[in-house]
């Protein structure tokens, strides 16, 4: 079996052309269709249960995949947390670079607390067939994949789509003044508002509709628990575990006026969304298994954006039969305070 697996990665790096940039559009019907997968924390070590574990969740990925066949897989963070890294991301892998499935990644918190730096660890990734994902650091711009995927009209010419994708960090840089969880910093937001920018004036000043995916919840996301009259849909049985200090992210992409939604993970007992000014505030489903904390059954969400409009439907797919929490927004998640 060892030996089949890796003649699988051989002929895989050696077939020509593969895929690690593509000229993503939408399809005949205006449709694009993004699987979210979250929180993995895959450890394929063969000593110990992590590998049996997380083999719950390839097999998972496995029938999602071929259930809902998207156009792209985004992962979310903390990922694979066992060494070697190399055999986890080699398990986690196969069920969309075996299907040829374009697929990005973001860091989260634990991705790099074993043997592999971040700079090591974006190598790692970026050397993997299929990865659309651009993980090396910008020059000037914080942490290590930061990056934007177009997706194009149906023929493949004009620009109709953003996807931000962007490293939440790890955890507070001001010890013991400022406890817990990191957080973008500035130079960051100033690259998301030159980026939309950017991309508003080549639409004739329009902001094209975007969505964002990173690992750890913008303070924004405690709103649903302070303030009263949120309408949410999903799972809430954790607090946010979002950093002490807010650097404006949220109120960038509010003033900027193209991001439509945001998809995180980190906390693994939500899956909900709700809309805060207008703009969808989501958590993925929890995907791992018994490697980490959690007693949802593991999933991913999908997002279904549709050409020429802004919003998207979205869902929770657990395995090849059941589906739950379907979402239309805006349509289903009004604004607090709107009607």
């Amino acid at each position: 079996m060892m030996k089949m697996k890796m003649f699988f990665w051989a002929a895989l790096f050696c077939l020509p052309g593969l895929l690690h940039a593509a000229d993503f559009k939408f399809n005949a019907g205006g449709k694009f269709k993004i699987m979210q997968v979250a929180d993995t924390h895959i450890d394929n070590n063969p000593v110990g249960t992590g590998a049996i574990n997380s083999q719950v969740t390839v097999d998972m990925l496995r029938l999602v995949l071929d259930a809902e066949k998207p156009d792209l897989v985004i992962f979310t963070g903390d990922n694979v947390t066992g060494r070697p890294y190399k055999r986890g991301f080699d398990l986690l892998l196969e069920p969309v670079v075996s299907r040829q499935i374009p697929w990005a990644a973001v860091f989260g918190n634990h991705d790099a607390e074993q043997e592999l730096s971040y700079e090591q660890l974006a190598d790692l990734v970026q050397s993997y067939p299929y990865n659309v994902g651009k993980m090396k650091k910008i020059k000037g711009v914080s942490g290590y994949g930061n990056y934007i995927i177009e997706i194009k009209d149906r023929n493949g010419k004009k620009t109709e789509a953003l996807l931000y994708c962007m490293d939440s960090h790890q955890y507070s840089t001001l010890k013991p003044t400022v406890d817990g969880y990191g957080w973008f910093a500035f130079d960051q937001v100033d690259w998301y508002r030159k980026q939309s920018d950017k991309y508003t004036a080549a639409n004739r000043g329009t902001p094209l509709p975007a969505l964002a995916f990173f690992h750890i919840p913008l303070p924004e996301y405690r709103a649903v628990y302070k303030e009263e009259g949120h309408k949410l849909i999903g799972a809430q049985l954790e607090n946010v575990c979002s950093p002490e200090i807010n650097t404006g992210m949220f109120t960038a992409m509010l003033e900027k006026g193209d991001v439509m939604g945001m998809y995180v993970g980190h906390d693994h007992v939500n899956d909900y969304i709700f809309n805060y000014c207008g703009i969808a505030l989501a958590y993925g489903r929890f995907s791992g298994s018994k490697n980490t904390y959690g007693d949802l059954k593991n999933g991913v969400r999908l997002i279904e954006l549709t050409e020429g409009q802004r919003g998207f439907d979205t869902w929770i797919r657990l395995n090849e039969e059941i589906v739950i929490n379907q979402v239309k927004f805006p349509d289903d998640l009004p604004q607090k305070g709107k009607k």
